[in-house]
């Protein structure tokens, strides 16, 4: 099998471990379009290893810089913004698409990708967080593969396998407590953007790490098995399972529970959603049984993670207060890495613009882009 991949997101945490993937499982898949944000250099590198002509600089807006960059990179063809992305991914050419763009800048180009009626490999939680009730009526109409990436809800997908949903009780989704599982709750005041930043089992992007310390991941990965699943709020649950090792858990309705776990490495679930329906043989992960420490469980203590009950009453509330509190936290986490607010704060103003914002049972796409602006700047200025 030889595929075309679009990389999307080809400069962070997800996109360098999809490299490490396409290098190993050459020639079966090859890169056809990457994109990033603004940098250049890092992009410009994936261009050239891997032979691709086109990229796109979605966060570069300035004529001049754009100007620059061409000079710099003649070889290349370097577009910028978000529309020159979409534009590619509806007329590149492309048999996959992973969609590794982090945070609510990912919405449209999910849309995209499936008006392509290209696989999707979804990295991107916020596409179904904020418009699940849009992407997966237009995936199925299009006749969509929708492959997850996240590691959580591979899991979930692969323990599942070819059994109905009906026979399915409850899903498990793991967690891992994130940098302050330990910390005692007085002291998270204090709590710097650096020791934020610091996960104690995974390597990934500053947003993904802040949202694993306050547990809004979580929040967001019940979301989004809501959409990929079909399951009730009521019949997902969440667990700590601080050695990441069990990645998501399915109990089906004979009480069994079925488990995917292995050494938390990215790669795999990447490499499963490039390959699947089959299994591709992958040197890049392995697990030593013998050495694996002890696996615990425990719940997820309201007290410490605040912001995952909170994302829980939205997610059950549906409409347009996903996005908003979604689009809340990317702002309080965005004041909390410039020092203008303190680690408690996020819940606090998360809190208050869910409070505050009236719901909207059913948005479209652009009531929806429009709301995730609206707080984002709304809040952002509040703290100028």
């Amino acid at each position: 099998m030889v595929g075309k991949l679009a990389l999307l997101g080809a400069t962070g945490s997800i996109g360098m471990s999809t490299l490490a993937v396409l290098r190993e499982q050459a020639p079966r898949i090859t890169l056809s379009l990457v994109s990033a944000h603004r940098d250049a250099q890092k992009l410009a590198a994936v261009c050239r290893e891997f032979s691709v002509s086109t990229a796109i600089l979605t966060g570069i807006t300035e004529s001049s810089e754009q100007s620059s960059l061409r000079q710099a990179y003649p070889d290349l063809k370097l577009f910028f913004g978000e529309e020159e992305l979409l534009k590619a991914l509806r007329n590149e050419d492309y048999d996959v698409a992973l969609n590794a763009i982090s945070g609510s800048a990912g919405l449209r180009a999910s849309f995209a990708i499936a008006e392509k009626k290209a696989r999707l490999a979804l990295a991107n939680k916020e596409s179904l967080v904020m418009a699940g009730h849009l992407l997966m009526p237009l995936l199925r109409k299009n006749q969509v593969e929708l492959l997850p990436v996240d590691s959580e809800h591979s899991a979930i997908f692969q323990a599942i396998g070819g059994h109905p949903f009906t026979e399915v009780r409850a899903i498990h989704i793991t967690a891992s407590g994130g940098s302050f599982r330990d910390l005692p709750l007085e002291d998270f005041v204090w709590v710097t953007p650096q020791q934020a930043l610091k996960h104690p089992n995974w390597s990934m992007g500053a947003k993904v790490t802040l949202d694993s310390a306050t547990m809004f991941n979580k929040a967001l990965e019940v979301m989004e098995a809501h959409w990929l699943f079909g399951l009730p709020y009521e019949r997902i649950k969440a667990v700590l399972h601080p050695q990441s090792v069990i990645h998501s858990l399915v109990e089906f309705v004979d009480g069994s529970i079925l488990a995917q776990m292995s050494t938390p490495d990215m790669k795999l679930p990447i490499l499963y959603a490039l390959s699947w329906p089959q299994r591709w043989a992958s040197r890049l992960v392995s697990t030593d049984l013998p050495s694996l420490s002890r696996l615990e469980f425990a719940p997820l203590a309201p007290e410490r993670y605040p912001l995952f009950y909170l994302g829980l009453e939205v997610a059950k509330a549906g409409g347009i207060l996903p996005t908003v509190l979604n689009s809340a936290n990317e702002a309080a986490l965005h004041l909390f890495l410039a020092g203008k607010i303190t680690f408690p704060q996020i819940h606090a103003i998360c809190a208050a613009a869910a409070e505050a914002w009236p719901n909207n049972p059913e948005p479209s796409l652009e009531e929806i882009i429009e709301a995730n602006r609206a707080v984002y700047q709304g809040i952002i200025r509040s703290h100028a």
